[in-house]
């Protein structure tokens, strides 16, 4: 069988910034252990898996490690092949996902995915925490990955996490760093050492946790972000309550074809 795919930058200006995602617009589902398979020799941090109905696109995301239920990057990857490659009617694409409803808008180069608003719950900094991230935590939640507010940007960007310590973490999927700004409103990285991927260099999913806690702290609800990863990517962000509006630019990088 032979399969189209795209590998697309995503939350990037140009190619070799942002996220890089996997992207296949399938006619019908592949079996899960296929797309499994796929994401595995990928070896990205997600490949997205997209068929086509009526008025929507059944949206499926896959690290090289386990199918995962809410991705960002790959999600507007998807969006901008989408907009680009196929036929779509409109500025508007919307998805069914495993987290429900997903819309992405294009205005111009920018995408902008309406996800759900999810706040964290508040927990406490536990000394094996500060020992993994080598780092003091000033606040600790949790949601689906674990989140911890630093000092300053500078403790996030110079980070050197211990990920064997990360990965034996019984709370969370992932851990999301972040602090305040001075030239964006927050920064952020985030490790899924369980996920095999040690640094996603830009997690628009941690974003849904990211941007209602920013929102609160800082009183707005127009955010701008960076993750400061090694790649490094931009986000315009918005908080409206109950969802939030994640947006940014995508680049392709490559198109080709697998044959499985």
């Amino acid at each position: 069988m032979k399969l189209k795919y795209f590998v697309v930058d995503a939350f990037a200006n140009k190619i070799f910034e942002g996220n890089p995602a996997a992207v296949y617009i399938l006619d019908q589902w592949l079996s899960d252990e296929l797309m499994q398979n796929i994401a595995i020799e990928n070896n990205l941090s997600e490949t997205a898996f997209a068929v086509s109905h009526d008025d929507f696109y059944e949206l499926r995301w896959f690290t090289p490690d386990r199918e995962i239920d809410l991705c960002g990057h790959a999600t507007l990857a998807t969006a901008f092949v989408l907009f680009n490659y196929y036929s779509i009617d409109g500025d508007t694409v919307n998805f069914k996902s495993q987290s429900g409803d997903l819309i992405v808008k294009r205005d111009k180069d920018y995408y902008s995915m309406d996800f759900p608003s999810i706040m964290p719950r508040r927990v406490e900094i536990r000394p094996e925490y500060e020992k993994a991230i080598e780092a003091p935590i000033h606040q600790a939640f949790l949601s689906r990955d674990l989140f911890f507010v630093l000092e300053n940007e500078e403790t996030v960007k110079n980070l050197k996490p211990n990920f064997s310590k990360i990965q034996k973490f019984e709370e969370g999927v992932g851990v999301i760093v972040t602090a305040n700004s001075s030239e964006f409103d927050f920064v952020s990285r985030t490790f899924f050492p369980k996920l095999t991927i040690n640094e996603d260099p830009v997690c628009g999913s941690a974003h849904s946790n990211l941007i209602p806690y920013w929102a609160q702290r800082l009183g707005k609800n127009q955010l701008l972000a960076y993750q400061c990863s090694p790649r490094g990517g931009y986000l315009k962000c918005e908080f409206k309550g109950e969802r939030v509006v994640i947006s940014g630019r995508a680049v392709l990088y490559s198109e080709g074809f697998c044959f499985v």
